[in-house]
């Protein structure tokens, strides 16, 4: 594996090395003592998928705040995501900028979102799966989502009109929360 810095400390594209002959591929997609020698230090304890059917599925932006927050390695398995990580570390050097990264079944590159991010993605493809390891159990009292067009980010999503879920669709601009992650 190796892990590729990002402009926003402590986020990574990590891409895995591939063994592929005449029956196809195979490669680790988490490897504890390998990720750490790499500067990521995540133990997994939950792992979840999500299925969206359409191009233009907008997933975003959540966390889950003090005092359980999570870090995620995304990945996609189907199709193609832009997958986006903002920084709201206060005192952080890019508090408040966000990156992207395409993620894709082809590619099989992942992104590691460390705690103190907002995460969220949109689907290229239809038909697409993406999982999700974290390494804190999901608790619903910690779970917070912020407007994805808070135009305190300014996130470019590359679609006009996203499918969205309510919670998507109704969450708060990112000043009405109660998040709070320190640097």
């Amino acid at each position: 594996m190796i892990a590729n810095p990002t402009p926003l400390d402590g986020v990574f594209i990590v891409e895995p090395q591939i063994f592929g002959d005449n029956r196809g591929w195979f490669f680790e997609s988490y490897s504890q003592p390998v990720l750490q020698s790499l500067g990521i230090d995540m133990r997994v304890v939950q792992a979840n998928r999500s299925y969206s059917a359409l191009k233009g599925t907008l997933r975003g932006l959540h966390c889950q705040k003090q005092p359980l927050p999570q870090a995620k390695l995304v990945s996609c398995t189907r199709g193609a995501i832009a997958d986006y990580a903002v920084d709201i570390r206060h005192g952080s050097p890019t508090y408040l900028k966000w990156f992207m990264a395409e993620l894709t079944a082809d590619n099989k590159k992942m992104l590691f979102v460390p705690k103190g991010f907002l995460h969220g993605f949109v689907t290229l493809t239809d038909d697409v799966e993406v999982e999700y390891k974290v390494d804190e159990i999901y608790r619903r009292e910690n779970d917070r989502s912020v407007l994805y067009s808070d135009p305190l980010f300014a996130i470019d999503w590359g679609v006009a009109s996203p499918v969205l879920s309510d919670k998507d669709r109704e969450a708060p601009l990112f000043s009405q929360t109660d998040i709070y992650f320190e640097y």
